[in-house]
């Protein structure tokens, strides 16, 4: 499957240390080298040091086959006809909402967890099954913070606050592009370092995802943000991420200073 747009839909959402499976040599580095490999890996490349890291992005069998699994999960789109899908979304609503009866899968009820319409299923186009399948890992693991989250219950907020559901769907769109998941192998540093932590943790792309709403939501106060202002939170957020990637100290998904946001 290929991923369509998003709801809200950026231009720039297409850009790009590495360890183990990488190979790293050194040569010189003209001035332009230098901009453009700050400009991809956004990294400062002192002046005194006129080198270019150039890294192929050679994957263990480990790495492989974590990618593998990971690109089918991306691949499958959401199926209204399929049971497991059915039964993903009920698990959604009840996850979401303990003790309130959903009265059908086609309900206005969705509206008040931020879809856009009455068919949540018209908004999974945009991230396929596996944005269902966030949301729900969201839910049922990290239950606190995503109920702040849903009640948009933390900081002051705006009088017009980005829907719930379709930002989740929305983060997962983006993440998928950040780490340029639908490709053979990664073609930037920051997907090898993704997937060296996903071969650590086969769950390290659902609790990115986790991680990434409570962070989006984190700059969506500090940059006292409205409706409108969605895509700049969003750009913000990923250079976040990206910066929190390229850490020295970062071996495992915990390690990203964002997952202590998260609250079960």
């Amino acid at each position: 499957m290929r991923m369509a747009g998003p709801f809200w839909r950026s231009e720039e959402y297409l850009r790009g240390r590495t360890e183990g499976a990488s190979t790293i040599r050194h040569r010189r580095l003209s001035q332009d080298q230098q901009l453009g490999l700050e400009k991809v890996f956004h990294v400062f490349v002192p002046k005194e040091e006129k080198v270019m890291l150039h890294v192929s992005f050679d994957l263990t069998p480990s790495q492989e086959e974590c990618l593998h699994r990971l690109q089918y999960r991306i691949d499958v789109s959401y199926d209204s006809s399929k049971r497991e899908h059915q039964e993903a979304l009920w698990g959604l609503w009840y996850a979401a909402y303990p003790g309130i009866k959903l009265h059908d899968l086609i309900s206005e009820q969705w509206k008040e967890m931020g879809w856009q319409g009455k068919d949540p299923s018209t908004d999974f186009r945009g991230g396929g099954f596996i944005s269902l399948e966030n949301l729900l890992f969201f839910a049922r693991n990290y239950p606190k913070s995503f109920q702040d989250l849903l009640g948009k219950q933390d900081g002051d907020r705006a009088l017009w606050e980005y829907p719930f559901a379709v930002a989740g769907v929305n983060i997962t769109f983006m993440l998928i592009q950040m780490l340029d998941l639908q490709a053979a192998k990664p073609r930037s540093i920051i997907g090898a370092i993704f997937l060296k932590l996903l071969s650590e943790n086969d769950r390290a792309f659902d609790i990115l995802y986790c991680m990434t709403f409570k962070l989006m939501d984190q700059q969506w106060l500090a940059m006292r943000a409205s409706y409108m202002d969605f895509n700049t939170v969003m750009k913000s957020t990923r250079r976040q991420l990206e910066q929190e990637l390229l850490l020295e100290d970062v071996g495992r998904i915990e390690d990203l200073p964002s997952y202590s946001l998260l609250r079960r």
